[in-house]
């Protein structure tokens, strides 16, 4: 009797088990609540249940791969922040010049390789710019080459451990169950031969069926508004701009701006005093930005920019002894933004000298709109009115605080996420070699360091050499909406082992299809795990048919290893729905996409990869 209510409660959790896991990739599917807060629900209803204990369902936000994820997005923000990766994609996709065909299989290439070690959803973000403005110069249609971006991001995941988190995902599997974990690099020939069935199918198909689409970049750019060059331009600061450099020898080395009268004496404005630390050393090269005021003492080596009449500037280097820089004016911890005064704006009325921004907020005013009319001569003097918009200068902080605190005054735009578009270009070096060390420590066995722990050092690192603006910065760079998601559902897995619904699943898998074939097997699995991918996040499937995939392979004898990589390919190569991955909901608007162009492109990608894989992975992996 006892044996029978054993068998009765076992059989009661494993339908309870799978009618939590139905309902969640219902409302998964749905879409109309956040899928972090689905898993989390999920998970404390197996609490509830006494499916699982507290201890194995928080289990998962102690895991290792949660803990990578954490880690993989600071260290991807910061490559995107020190503007490393736009810098060099930039300059590669240049080589293909004019050619049609040259760019196609550039952006496939420099994507995917971007997409090994940033998100692919930082990639194409970072890419979609590039990408349009190269298809403009080549007098190509964008949507030729907007949807094989989103996939070529996708497919770069697979050649690198931590490319996509579906390999995070099958390599924890493997370490739970005993077996050899892989290699840093031990997708890349799965990578390389993702990217070879890409350009071999989407080349003709995207030539087919992407070439007609109606183009609707434009809509995008006016919802982001001026960028901070747009308003360089509109005051005219550019045309009359102009930077110079304190020599050992100079007449203003050791003096302060108000010592030098240099506004009285030239009508010339001082933008932004600048320090170089270590110049000549690229790697270890520090800026410090210091906003123009009175005390502000001017040392050798430092660059002082200057607004106004460019014979005047001229006149002022001559006469200070100064030697002209070649370093443009550049927004890092100094930015530009501006300001509408309302009606009860207590500046209304009064003179720039009267109002004390700068005393009060640390901000310096450069221009003034007054209907058509740019004022940009003799500020100090000018009456603020009503409706007047005025360009200020100053600490990201301190037009924040503007924005935050100063009544009557409003900021256009939201000044610190201008902030943390602003690339910090200066410390790309020191994030390539970060990155490279992190590369590195996973890489090389004689290296005794844990591939979680390199990603953690990495990250610190990261923060701490300023590659990243600041801690509230690199919070800001994780998702963690993902980082839920997937901490609240790694322990379904646990469950699913637990009440024996992986191993029923694994069992009807291995008795239906692995008796014919290992292959058949191998295919069953890589086309349910893709499925199942078009409905809810990669991640999550991966962690569903995960254990199920090793079952099966235990059930008939196998290896795991070609079964899982079926599961993370079937969870990357997704390209059927534009809401299968957010890269392929990204390029949607921008490329003038419906539905149907996804279905006509990737459905026969998808297809087609399915097949190529499932003869390739048992020969890259032995069953």
């Amino acid at each position: 009797m006892a044996y029978n209510s054993e068998i009765l409660f076992k059989f009661v959790t494993m339908i309870t088990t799978l009618i939590i896991l139905t309902l969640s990739a219902v409302f998964f599917a749905m879409g109309k609540v956040r899928s972090d807060l689905v898993a989390l629900c999920a998970l404390v209803a197996l609490l509830l249940t006494g499916i699982l204990t507290p201890q194995e369902a928080l289990s998962g936000f102690s895991n290792s791969v949660v803990i990578m994820m954490v880690g993989l997005f600071v260290v991807g923000g910061a490559i995107v922040q020190t503007g490393l990766a736009k810098k060099a994609s930039g300059k590669l996709m240049t080589l293909a010049g004019d050619s049609e065909l040259g760019l196609f299989l550039l952006l496939m290439v420099v994507t995917a390789v971007i997409g090994a070690f940033v998100s692919n959803t930082g990639t194409v973000a970072l890419m979609m710019p590039i990408v349009v403005s190269l298809a403009q110069k080549a007098k190509m249609r964008a949507s030729r080459l907007l949807m094989p971006l989103a996939f070529a991001s996708s497919m770069g995941g697979m050649l690198t451990l931590i490319g996509t988190p579906p390999n995070l995902v099958i390599q924890d599997a493997l370490t739970e169950n005993g077996f050899e974990p892989l290699r840093f690099f031990s997708f890349l020939p799965v990578g390389l031969a993702c990217i070879t069935v890409g350009i071999v199918v989407l080349l003709p198909l995207s030539k087919r069926f992407l070439n007609g689409n109606k183009q609707r970049q434009g809509g995008d750019s006016r919802a982001r508004g001026k960028s901070l060059d747009d308003l360089m331009d509109e005051y005219r600061l550019t045309d009359n701009l102009a930077a110079f450099t304190v020599g050992a020898q100079s007449v203003a080395n050791n003096k302060t701006l108000a010592e030098l009268d240099i506004h009285h004496r030239y009508g010339l404005t001082v933008l932004e005093v600048r320090r170089i630390k270590n110049a000549h050393a690229s790697l270890m090269k520090e800026v410090v930005q210091r906003l123009a005021g009175p005390d502000t003492k001017l040392l050798e080596g430092d660059i002082v920019y200057v607004s106004g009449d460019n014979a005047q500037a001229q006149r002022f280097a001559s006469d200070m002894g100064l030697v002209k820089a070649t370093e443009e004016l550049a927004f890092y911890d100094i930015g530009i933004a501006e300001v509408v005064l309302m009606h009860n704006s207590r500046l209304c009325g009064k003179t720039l000298k009267e109002a004390g921004l700068r005393r009060m907020y640390n901000v310096n005013v450069l221009g003034v709109r007054r209907g058509d009319n740019y004022l940009n001569d003799n500020l100090a003097d000018l009456s603020f009115r009503q409706g007047d918009i005025l360009l200020i200068q100053g600490k990201w902080k301190n037009i924040s605080r503007i924005a935050d605190m100063a009544e009557g005054i409003v900021v256009i735009g939201q000044p610190l996420e201008e902030a943390s578009r602003v690339t910090l270009d200066y410390k790309a070096p020191i994030a390539a070699l970060i990155m490279l060390a992190m590369i590195g420590m996973m890489v090389f066995d004689f290296i005794p360091v844990a591939p979680v722990t390199a990603v953690m050092i990495a990250g610190l690192l990261m923060v701490i050499t300023g590659c990243i603006r600041s801690v509230e910065a690199a919070y800001k760079t994780i998702n963690w909406e993902s980082i839920v998601l997937i901490a609240a559902m790694l322990p379904m897995s646990v469950a699913l082992e637990k009440t024996g619904a992986s191993a029923l699943v694994a069992r009807l898998l291995a008795d239906n299809l692995g008796q014919a074939s290992p292959y058949a097997l191998l295919a069953g699995i890589y086309f349910t795990t893709s499925f199942l991918t078009m409905f809810i996040s990669n991640t999550a499937t991966a962690v569903l048919m995960s254990p199920i995939a090793i079952a099966s392979a235990a059930a008939i004898g196998v290896s795991p290893y070609p079964l899982l990589f079926a599961v993370t390919l079937g969870a990357s190569m997704c390209f059927a729905s534009p809401f299968s991955t957010p890269p392929n909901a990204l390029v949607m608007q921008a490329g003038g996409y419906t539905f149907i162009d996804y279905i006509k492109v990737g459905l026969p990608l998808q297809i087609i990869m399915g097949l190529v894989m499932i003869g390739a992975l048992p020969l890259l992996f032995p069953f």
